[in-house]
């Protein structure tokens, strides 16, 4: 699939209990994947998780619905190549801005599933995130962000479109948080709060100002967005 970036100002994101036929159909071979990978990283959870389906761009809309999974199951689709295309991974990512236009972005820690992976502040969105039906995706990323670098809604704006970017098995949800502080003190602000934490997600961070500072840890829906705001 190309890759696509939609900007929408609406997100309908219902949440509509389904039966994946992956996960019952290939639940032996999902359960000795997740036993692998527990073993290499026993702080692996099996927790539930919600992923999404039916994917409608319409307008400054985009609908979908979300459906709840565990994450062992989650993890073998993604392991194999998102082989089930009937589905998608739709987590939300807040794009951390400083002042001088630097983006913001976290490498994933040894022990968690993205080990060396380096992104937004993000999260697969799970049935924390429900509210009357609907899947909370500002709320999603406000505790993602928080649990990752220490900052909470009062340490930045976060206004504009949504940056839908379309791929195979993923489309990330990413809005803009801008941060009144340039990114070098934005980076030294966010260290210090993982250096207090016990086991921090994010191992390292590192400020992108553009394509120069690009690393082949980061994923093509990342460079892609940064790119697409670096052109607007």
């Amino acid at each position: 699939m190309p890759l696509a970036i939609h900007r929408v100002t609406q997100l309908d994101l219902a949440y509509r209990p389904w039966t994946w036929p992956f996960a019952i159909e290939r639940r032996a071979e999902i359960d000795a994947h997740f036993a692998n990978k527990q073993a290499e990283k026993p702080k692996l959870w099996n927790g539930q998780v919600l992923l999404g389906r039916n994917p409608v761009f319409t307008a400054d809309r985009f609908s979908a619905d979300y459906f709840q999974t565990d994450f062992a199951s989650f993890l073998a689709w993604r392991d194999r190549g998102f082989i089930d295309g009937s589905v998608f991974n739709g987590p939300g990512m807040g794009a951390l801005r400083g002042s001088d236009g630097a983006f913001v972005l976290g490498e994933m820690a040894a022990h968690t599933a993205n080990a060396g992976r380096v992104y937004f502040a993000a999260g697969t969105p799970d049935l924390d995130d429900l509210r009357d039906g609907t899947v909370d995706i500002a709320g999603s990323i406000a505790r993602e962000v928080e649990e990752e670098t220490g900052l909470t809604a009062a340490d930045y704006r976060a206004d504009g479109p949504w940056h839908c970017v379309v791929m195979d098995g993923i489309i990330p949800l990413i809005r803009i948080l801008d941060v009144n502080l340039p990114g070098e003190a934005l980076r030294a602000r966010i260290e210090r709060n993982l250096a207090a934490q016990q086991s921090p997600e994010f191992s390292a961070i590192h400020l992108v100002h553009g394509p120069a500072d690009f690393t082949p840890a980061m994923p093509r829906f990342v460079t892609a967005f940064i790119e697409a705001q670096l052109a607007s």
